[in-house]
Parts: structure tokens; sequence; C-alpha cells
């Protein structure tokens, strides 16, 4: 087969003082369906689909954006339609695309359903793209290039192992954060937990990669990611206690009340975002998350998985949001 033909896509920036980040892995069109009433398995479900761009690092990228952070977007999509909304997307963000354009292939796209409470029933990623090019990406001089003038790294398990282990040779002494993105794809990230400065994950996530079946104790996960060189991590619950451990311990976090929700899909990826942002402006982890947590409240609330705010409705958020505390 012969090889595909390709474009980079985005201008040129200004530099600027502000802390930079490189995010790489998803970013391609999610569709959302939500039922307009309980799910009833194995038979058709009245409601409604909403498309919009995302994808899990693009998503934690554009909260980022607006935590006054300066971030730079490794992806690659197709030279479909799907694939100009994801351009004109990470513009309108105000992220740099570095991203490769395949411009004979389809862009990935990742479709949720909802049951009418915002809760996700299933979801399916048509992903080949990822497979197939990653790899190959990470040994091209422009992504060298941009991997050595950031402050830190943020990647997604939609990226293969190979493409994670090649990012994770690079990373140095910056600050480098992962999110798992689903129990199938996070054992990608099990070769480089050893260089990952925080992974963000939630329950499922945690157990897969420590091998614990889905009911064990999520204290059992975090020994056994510690035992296998994961220095610190975020486990989500959905709406539960938030669990996070780094050098200092391990601590909880019960995230405020959300009176409306909207939709769940992106929540962890906001968390994720915030959470980076704090720590590239010198706060503690467990400080950090507070920040992702607001971030991650303000998405639930809202229809879209990349909702944009600014800095008085971030600091309501995080004003309702709960210092960490120690678990023994």
């Amino acid at each position: 087969m012969s090889r595909p033909s390709m474009r980079f896509a985005g201008e040129e920036r200004d530099v600027t003082n502000t802390p930079r980040l490189l995010a790489m892995g998803g970013a391609h069109i999610d569709r959302r369906g939500r039922l307009s009433g309980p799910h009833i398995p194995a038979t058709s479900n009245p409601g409604h689909m909403r498309e919009d761009v995302g994808g899990g690092v693009l998503n934690a990228a554009r909260c980022a954006v607006q935590r006054g952070i300066h971030v730079s977007l490794f992806s690659v999509r197709g030279g479909d339609a799907g694939g100009e909304r994801v351009t004109e997307a990470i513009a309108a963000s105000g992220i740099e695309d570095l991203s490769c354009v395949f411009l004979d292939r389809t862009t990935p796209s990742y479709t949720a359903i909802l049951d009418d409470h915002g809760e996700l029933i299933t979801g399916l990623a048509d992903m080949e793209l990822y497979e197939r090019t990653f790899p190959r990406q990470m040994r091209r001089r422009k992504l060298r290039e941009a991997i050595a003038g950031v402050d830190a790294l943020l990647c997604d398990a939609n990226m293969p192992a190979e493409a994670i282990a090649a990012l994770a040779t690079q990373r140095d002494a910056r600050l480098f954060g992962a999110i798992a993105v689903s129990p199938a794809k996070a054992g990608r990230l099990l070769p480089s937990l050893r260089d990952l400065s925080v992974l963000f994950m939630n329950g499922r996530e945690a157990r897969a990669l420590a091998g614990l079946a889905e009911a064990g104790p999520l204290s059992d996960a975090v020994l056994k990611l510690e035992a296998l060189g994961l220095s610190a991590g975020v486990i989500t619950a959905g709406s539960g206690l938030i669990l996070l451990f780094d050098q200092n311990g391990i601590f909880e976090i019960e995230p405020p009340t959300i009176e409306r929700i909207a939709d769940v899909t992106g929540a962890g990826d906001a968390l994720a975002g915030a959470t980076m942002a704090a720590l590239m402006n010198g706060e503690s982890l467990s400080e950090a998350v507070r920040h992702g947590i607001a971030g991650a409240g303000i998405a639930i609330g809202s229809a879209s998985a990349a909702p944009e705010f600014d800095t008085t409705i971030f600091s309501a958020a995080l004003a309702r949001v709960p210092a960490a505390r120690a678990v023994s």
C-alpha cells in the first residue's frame, strides 16, 4: 500500500512567558447520544444525538488554556469534513496546532451513549488512525523540537503503548502527565508508569492497571500501582470521593454536589487539564487536584465536554471544593 499523503496543520504563534504544555493524543469527533427516559437494553431508545469536537487530551488542553497555560497540541486526523471541524475547534480554543493531517484517511471518532441522568451506558471508539500512525510520528524532528521547547507534557492512552514509551524517553525532567482514557486502553501506560509524574484515571482504570477485580478496594490499587513504579496518581469515582497519592501519602477529597448534571463526558479530562495547569504554576498535588475538581464540576454542569469559563466562574467553583484530607 502506498504511503498516505499528509501535511502539517497550524501556524506559528508568538512565544510567551507563560508556562508551556505539549498535549499529545486524542483530538477527534465526539458524539454523545442521551436517552430521553430510562435505558431499556437490546431495543431502540428515544433520545437525541449531539456531535462536537473532543478527545481526552484535547478536552484537557482546552481547560488548561483557560487556566492561563500556553498549549501546543499534537494529534493525527484525516483530511475529511471531520478533520476540518477538529482543525477549526483547535484554532478557536487558542491552542497551537502541530498535528499531522492524513489527507486520504478518516478522522477518528468516539460515540458515547448516556442514560437520562447523563451517565455513560457504553462508548464506541473508531480510532484506527491513531493505532497506525502515532508511533511513526514520534520520530519526526518537528515533534522532537516541540517536546524540547515546553515545560510539561500531557498524553492520553489513545496513543499506542509504543508511542507513549517513545514520548517517555524524551521527557527529561519535565512534568509528565497522562490520562488513562478507559480500562481497555489503560494498559498501554504500564511500560511507562515509572516515567510519569502523575496519572489521571477512574476507579475501573486504576483496578485494570493494577490487575485487580473491579470490586477491589482502591487503596489496594494504589499500593499495587506504587509497586509498579507510579509515583503519583489521581483516581476519580464519579460523584464519589477522589483519591490522590504521591510521596506525601494517600489523600481524599469529597467533590461538592453538582446541582445540575448536564453531561459527565469530559469531566475527567477537565480535571486533568486544570490539575496540570495548577501543577505547572507550582501548586502541590493535593491543592492542584482541588483546581481539577473545580474544572470538572464546570464541565459536568455544561452540555459541552469543554465549556468556556472565566476567572470569576472558576474561583466560585474552587471555593466549593474542600481541602484534601489524609487517608490512614
